[in-house]
């Protein structure tokens, strides 16, 4: 079931409903103070009529000679009046013995000859009157009441319908104008869907969609952008071990052999060009919303130097607080990005030990300074260091070591920058955030 019909549905149902109630209890008490006002009116009939005969002589009904009177008849309502001595010197009626009978007094149901009466009965100062009025006539004017505020009653609860209808769909009509928006688009139609014209309600839905729209169109981009950096980037290493490989099978001896390790480098570097572009794809397609880990500064450290070889612990000069600082991020990718930064630093210094690492604990995290005396940089170079692909002066390395040390960095919520090490060398600093228990 759609939308529209589930809302006009429950609605719709709901409000016959409450109305159904709110018309039941009305009925009740308009016959309940209908049947009270008529007993009222009954009771008020027999006392006036008792009135008026307590103005008389005491003895005026022993000197009566005359006959009974005979009041003129209204439909539906009888009375009669009977004096101390049992004698009835009134009524209205002379086939309604059995109805104006006086019994106790007070209200009364009397059925004679299938009609329903009710009746009245007062007594005072001797005398005795008893009215009654039949209950077919009560049902009468209670139908004709009902009659007049029922049929109003209808068309306010069909109008009722009516706008709740014409309510839920003019305000899904957004809805449905999203709906047709989305169908008439190309599966490949990334852009923002506008919000213009929608209501407060549905904001909060197009932003998330929009959102969602953007996601998949980075997750296309970073796609197209890493099959077009493999695809550029492996050409240039494979071309060169086939010419190798070619080298090596026509020659022999120490040609044969030369051509072979050459082919041999060709592999070692196609296979860490791409260890480092899946690396840093998954890095950019990492969505993960899960709680950060966390690592300490010098497991850090000992492993960044283990993963550079046994003459790293020499040549790299260290300075670290005491205190190791629990920082925010897996240990894993942080020892990636140091060893990136110090492996960047040792190939372009003068010498191994001319590297130097520096942690010091600011407010907002901890820094990792790697500075070397190298040729450093020039100010248009300083800005593309992370570029993906780009190696000053032509160096050998695949040109993506920076670009992953700011993809964590970035995931992480650090900062990394460069700065001239005066008079020579260049300076990275990388920032990361200390870990929030």
């Amino acid at each position: 079931m759609s939308l529209r019909a589930r809302l006009l549905v429950t609605l719709g149902l709901a409000l016959t409903l409450l109305w159904g109630l709110a018309a039941a209890w009305l009925l009740r008490d308009l016959n309940d103070e209908l049947e009270r006002t008529l007993d009222q009116r009954l009771a008020q009939s027999a006392r006036m009529v008792a009135g008026l005969a307590s103005t008389l002589p005491a003895n005026v009904w022993d000197r009566a000679e005359r006959p009974r009177l005979s009041i003129p008849a209204i439909e539906g309502l009888a009375c009669q009046v009977q004096v101390p001595g049992g004698d009835i010197i009134a009524r209205t009626h002379n086939d309604l013995d059995d109805v104006l009978e006086p019994q106790a007094s007070g209200h009364s149901y009397r059925q004679v000859d299938g009609v329903r009466w009710r009746v009245f009965t007062y007594r005072q100062n001797g005398l005795t009157i008893t009215t009654a009025d039949r209950v077919e006539e009560r049902d009468r004017l209670l139908r004709n009441i009902l009659l007049v505020a029922v049929v109003p009653f209808l068309v306010a609860l069909v109008g009722s319908l009516v706008t709740l209808a014409v309510v839920i769909l003019h305000g899904l009509r957004p809805l449905s104008r999203l709906q047709h928006s989305l169908a008439q688009r190309q599966p490949n139609a990334l852009a923002p869907v506008t919000a213009q014209g929608l209501p407060a309600e549905l904001r909060p839905l197009v932003a998330t969609l929009n959102d969602l729209l953007l996601r998949i169109q980075q997750t296309l981009e970073r796609e197209q952008r890493f099959t077009s950096d493999a695809a550029h980037e492996l050409r240039t290493p494979l071309t060169a071990i086939k010419t190798h490989l070619q080298i090596a099978s026509r020659r022999e001896g120490e040609a044969a052999r030369q051509a072979q390790a050459l082919a041999e480098e060709g592999v070692a570097r196609l296979q860490s060009t791409l260890e480092q572009l899946l690396m840093l794809a998954r890095l950019e397609g990492s969505q993960d919303d899960a709680p950060r880990a966390e690592c300490w500064s010098d497991a850090v450290v000992e492993d960044a130097l283990l993963s550079l070889g046994p003459e790293a612990r020499e040549t790299i000069r260290v300075d670290q607080p005491t205190q190791p600082v629990c920082l925010a991020g897996p240990h894993e990718l942080v020892v990636t990005a140091l060893r990136n930064l110090l492996e960047n630093a040792r190939r372009f210094s003068p010498t191994p030990d001319s590297v130097r690492l520096t942690l010091k604990k600011e407010d907002t995290g901890l820094d990792f300074m790697v500075s070397d005396l190298g040729a450093g940089v020039d100010e248009a170079s300083l800005n593309r260091l992370t570029e993906r692909f780009w190696r000053h002066g032509g160096g050998h390395g695949s040109g993506l070591g920076l670009a992953i040390v700011a993809a964590i960095v970035e995931r992480f919520d650090g900062h990394l920058t460069f700065a001239h090490n005066l008079p020579q060398g260049l300076i990275a600093t990388l920032r990361l955030p200390e870990h929030q228990n």
